[in-house]
């Protein structure tokens, strides 16, 4: 399982905690090319270092929410390496006041902003990266196992995720003739910034760390890993899956019996 020739689009990286992190490290480190996007001058700091770790000097500020900041990127991409083989998705967002509390109590706007952030934003990048995999290749995105089963405070992003993971299959029944594979890959609990904004948070990943079958809560190595896999010539004929790579927690009805 090697990426080495592959290029690839990392959209999502926050900070060295980050999932889009674990996964870009491992992919280079498999030998794959790298560019990444960031949104902010914020965020445009933060990535600047740990794209230079891994050799890349490809960095576009994008907001995934404008249609012309989405063409400017990809129109880079295409000057700079004329097609690419991969990206990875690792976007989402909603109003964390929205976060804690009833899910009954969403607004209207915030359940239209996670709705277009963390699911339209990837049928958005999956038609401009399409048209950048003439050979096929490979789009990623990250979910949640709060998309079919109800999890404290997940509330609106539940729902936004189940969208996601619906269009995962249609894109991939969309896209599997062009020889272009769409796949998610739904972690447990993760300590990173994105998973902070939940309320009850700890309890969550304190829950699921003792629970799993494995013992333990998912890596940020092991989700690298299994990007990789799906990526790479490997995962030739694996398209629209939601991937677990959560210890096995997803396979319990109640919580082990020394935690009842």
């Amino acid at each position: 399982m090697d990426l080495k020739g592959k290029r690839g689009l990392i959209m999502g990286v926050a900070n060295e905690r980050s999932i889009a992190w674990g996964i870009a490290s491992a992919m280079a480190g498999a030998g794959a090319e790298l560019a990444f996007t960031y949104q902010g001058e914020g965020f445009g700091k933060r990535v600047e270092p740990l794209a230079a770790s891994v050799g890349s000097t490809t960095l576009i500020d994008v907001d995934v929410s404008d249609d012309a900041s989405l063409d400017l990127a990809f129109d880079t991409l295409k000057d700079t390496w004329g097609s690419i083989d991969f990206l990875v998705h690792a976007i989402a967002f909603s109003d964390k006041n929205e976060l804690t509390g009833r899910f009954i109590n969403t607004s209207r706007e915030n359940f239209k902003n996670s709705l277009a952030i963390s699911c339209y934003s990837f049928i958005d990048v999956a038609r401009r990266a399409s048209e950048l995999m003439p050979n096929g290749g490979t789009l990623l995105t990250l979910t949640y196992q709060g998309s079919n089963r109800v999890t404290p405070f997940y509330n609106v992003m539940g729902v936004a995720k189940a969208a996601l993971e619906s269009s995962v299959r249609y894109l991939a029944n969309d896209l599997g003739r062009d020889g272009i594979r769409v796949n998610a890959i739904s972690p447990g609990p993760m300590k990173t910034l994105a998973g902070a904004a939940i309320g009850g948070a700890r309890k969550t990943f304190k829950h699921t760390d003792t629970n799993a079958p494995l013992g333990g809560n998912a890596t940020l190595e092991a989700v690298g890993g299994t990007a990789v896999y799906l990526a790479s010539d490997a995962g030739a004929c694996t398209t629209g899956e939601i991937i677990r790579v959560d210890g096995g927690y997803h396979v319990l009805g109640m919580p082990q019996p020394e935690n009842l």
